[in-house]
């Protein structure tokens, strides 16, 4: 089955996809996830690679992709010796979905869309192997395939 041109992503509270929905000016999409830089190889020292971030990914009410603010709140080793990064990161997040008017949380319906910032790729990347086409969210590792109906593999 082929790539659907806008591809539905389920609203999930408490899940993966528990930062979604519509406001004002079209759709959103929020995570706090780790990420690699491309080209990462683990003898790299993976604890200074490995890096955490606030993402908040908007899009028209037709799905097209409009902006993106991605912040890095620190990386695995600074977690390590203080825990606020994760709690940084959460509270970056929270305050910027605040500030979209007229929020609600619901399922979504986007386009693909690529962009990389600091070496990691973000987006909503499409493929297609041995015949069956697949959508995956970088860099939350969010897979998406038929009956394209929202739900997600992690």
């Amino acid at each position: 089955m082929a790539v659907p041109g806008i591809i539905p992503i389920a609203y999930e509270p408490h899940g993966r996809t528990e930062a979604i929905g519509l406001y004002t000016e079209g759709q959103f999409l929020g995570s706090v996830t780790y990420a690699f830089p491309k080209g990462f190889r683990p003898d790299d020292g993976w604890e200074e690679q490995k890096r955490l971030y606030s993402v908040l990914h908007t899009f028209d009410a037709e799905g097209g992709y409009r902006d993106s603010e991605i912040w890095c709140a620190g990386t695995w080793a600074e977690q390590q010796r203080d825990a606020s990064v994760l709690a940084r990161a959460r509270a970056h997040l929270a305050t910027r979905l605040r500030s979209l008017p007229r929020r609600t949380y619901t399922d979504i319906a986007i386009r693909p869309f690529e962009l990389v910032v600091d070496g990691v790729l973000f987006g909503l990347v499409t493929g297609e192997e041995d015949g069956e086409g697949w959508a995956e969210l970088y860099p939350d590792r969010l897979g998406f395939g038929a009956p394209w109906d929202g739900s997600y593999d992690a």
